[in-house]
């Protein structure tokens, strides 16, 4: 079985889930590699794909979107999943409901699910616009990944793409 990750990320907090994935993969005897969109290789040679991505003003970033939808077709031939990394803050913000646009994407790919997990904010990696609108709305600084819920979904998957043995 050969799974392959997609991560789209700005400042790395993203990449961490996407490596985290691969770890819980590969800790249940599944081959998973962890790529960038731009050096992806083609899904087709894969048995599943996780795609994730940093959410920036409420959606995915530009290149993880045009990857995926460049391989809709393979991607829609093989189990898909979708993250995205986000909200920050307790409580988080923006708040989840709002957190993230993908639109018709889902539907698109055929995936099975989309979950969306707290992000990082580290303002000093942040450029002057970036930081100057979280400072606008309030954003927390601090890391607020979930790394239990990551390894949680991710367990989800296995078991979603191994057989259940008596």
């Amino acid at each position: 079985m050969r799974v392959l990750v997609v991560v789209s990320s700005k400042h790395g907090a993203t990449v961490g889930y996407g490596e985290a994935i691969a770890d819980v993969l590969r800790s249940r005897g599944i081959e998973a590699g962890v790529f960038r969109p731009q050096s992806a290789p083609d899904p087709a040679g894969f048995d599943a794909v996780v795609i994730g991505s940093a959410v920036y003003t409420g959606h995915w970033m530009a290149e993880a979107r045009d990857w995926a939808e460049f391989h809709a077709d393979a991607l829609r031939a093989r189990p898909v999943w979708l993250f995205s990394s986000g909200p920050v803050g307790e409580p988080a913000l923006p708040d989840p409901g709002d957190a993230v646009t993908l639109g018709d994407l889902p539907d698109r790919l055929g995936a099975r699910e989309h979950r969306l997990f707290p992000g990082r904010l580290e303002k000093h990696r942040l450029g002057f616009v970036e930081r100057a609108l979280m400072t606008a709305v309030h954003a927390a600084e601090g890391d607020f990944r979930d790394w239990p819920a990551i390894d949680a979904w991710t367990e989800e998957i296995v078991r979603s793409l191994t057989p259940v043995r008596d």
